[in-house]
């Protein structure tokens, strides 16, 4: 691959893994640790990412179990998932945290599915962005010393990365969708 678009090669994955990473977040009506990956801990007043102050466990297909490293952090732990966005409100028993997910109805596992493709369709934006910046890079190169031949290389070169990310996404859509929708 040539130098000059390596670094919009790169821009493209990251913008992948951060969709990838994003719908590791949403949940299926399975337990999965990774809902909890954005949740900060007020640790000696530091904020400090959830994983770092407590071993997570699934016991259970439905069921998350974190074990503090210290007893004292149950209550900051506590705090910090309620005032999170997950909208599960979690029991303990002094040393043990557990939250328990409730099956998705079809509405939720459709509002799910309808926000993953808008999450999608963002993703998709974000790569034309980079590719129409490529171009305009790359048009500024064909006013220096570079033959119109290279740019057209370069030019079609862009397009197929663009299209290889795009097809990715959508594919990255329909699994996390199927995975949602599936009861």
């Amino acid at each position: 691959m040539d130098e000059r678009i390596k670094t919009y090669d790169q821009k493209m994955t990251k913008t992948y893994n951060n969709l990838l990473e994003e719908f590791g977040t949403i949940r299926a009506g399975r337990a999965n640790p990774n809902v909890l990956s954005k949740i900060r801990v007020d640790y000696y007043g530091t904020p400090t990412p959830l994983q770092q102050v407590g071993n997570i466990t699934v016991p259970e297909p439905r069921i998350l179990q974190i074990q503090p490293w210290e007893a004292s952090m149950v209550k900051p732990i506590i705090k910090a998932i309620q005032t999170s966005d997950l909208g599960i409100n979690p029991t303990n028993d002094g040393r043990i945290i557990r939250l328990i997910f409730p099956e998705l109805t079809e509405e939720r596992r459709k509002d799910l599915v309808k926000d993953i493709k808008k999450k999608g369709e963002a993703g998709k934006v974000a790569v034309r962005n980079i590719r129409r910046d490529a171009n305009d890079y790359l048009k500024k190169l064909g006013k220096g010393d570079v033959s119109e031949d290279e740019i057209k290389d370069l030019e079609n070169e862009i397009q197929k990365l663009t299209d290889k990310y795009i097809k990715d996404i959508d594919k990255a859509v329909e699994e996390k969708s199927k995975e949602i929708l599936t009861v």
